[in-house]
């Protein structure tokens, strides 16, 4: 079971609660890749370049929805 935020709103601290919360499940995974036969290097970078790649997903995915914003308030301004 993952731990929630203790508020939903920002305070200090909730980026160490997150990592404290995420804690366990990392350790499971990196246990598993090591059980697997993938060493602790490799799989640190993998974990790095998940990290990387979802980062650039969430920006394009913003990029793409500020273009669509534009495109559809371009055309409420045609009617």
């Amino acid at each position: 079971m993952i731990s929630p935020p203790r508020r939903a709103i920002a305070y200090p601290d909730r980026e160490v609660d997150c990592q404290e919360a995420m804690e366990p499940g990392f350790q499971a995974i990196v246990d598993c890749m090591l059980e697997a036969g993938w060493a602790r290097g490799e799989v640190m970078r993998a974990l790095r370049c998940l990290v990387a790649a979802d980062n650039m997903t969430q920006k394009e995915n913003a990029r793409v929805e500020a273009e669509l914003a534009i495109a559809r308030a371009m055309i409420r301004a045609r009617k």
